[in-house]
């Protein structure tokens, strides 16, 4: 089972529970249409991986903000990477057909370290930078779906197990990426560094 870590802890998550369309930007630039529910999906555990791996020109990044859950509530934030092979998304949503070729293939979980979180969610903001250049910059506010909307949703139909994690939809500026590319997510409680995770693609 792939882990992550938490303080001094390795956790196995049975699954990263994603958020597809949360930032109405982001909706824009792909084209795509303001969904009238949640969009939710699941990347298996063969998905986590600390190490960024370049996988195709067609791939793309997107940073998002994940939340660890424990006992069914948040108990960690971390960053997280969700890559998607966007030629084989684009082909699978125009069949209607599910998106896991394009999402839920090895290793396109990037996930950086977990620290105890207790601040107001109203407060997160993230950031990522790639080769030191700011690329994708978020709030709470603008969130379509809220942490513990995105919560309530999942537990409606799907149990949330002790290390299980949640990746809360990616803002606008998502793009592809080549070996050599720095990244540097970073999220915040107002100005308050909470956790900083770092990456080369190789």
């Amino acid at each position: 089972m792939k882990t992550i870590r938490y303080n001094s802890l390795s956790l196995a998550p049975s699954k990263v529970v994603c958020i597809g369309r949360n930032y109405v930007e982001h909706i824009k630039e792909l084209n795509n249409e303001v969904p009238s529910s949640m969009v939710i999906f699941n990347k298996p555990n063969s998905t986590i991986t600390d190490t960024l791996h370049f996988i195709s020109p067609d791939t793309r990044f997107e940073g998002e903000i994940c939340f660890l859950m424990i006992g069914g509530e948040i108990c960690g934030i971390g960053f997280g990477l969700d890559l998607t092979k966007a030629d084989i998304q684009n082909h699978l949503k125009s069949k209607g057909l599910p998106w896991e070729r394009a999402k839920g293939f090895d290793s396109s979980a990037v996930l950086g370290d977990f620290v105890p979180f207790n601040a107001p969610l109203e407060s997160l903001r993230m950031t990522l930078h790639i080769n030191g250049v700011l690329t994708q910059e978020a709030t709470y506010e603008l969130m379509i779906y809220k942490p513990l909307e995105m919560i309530e949703e999942i537990k409606s139909f799907m149990s949330l197990e002790d290390g299980d994690i949640i990746m809360s939809g990616t803002p606008k500026g998502v793009n592809n990426y080549k070996a050599g590319d720095k990244f540097v997510g970073k999220i915040f409680s107002d100005n308050r560094l909470l956790i900083e995770s770092k990456w080369i693609a190789q």
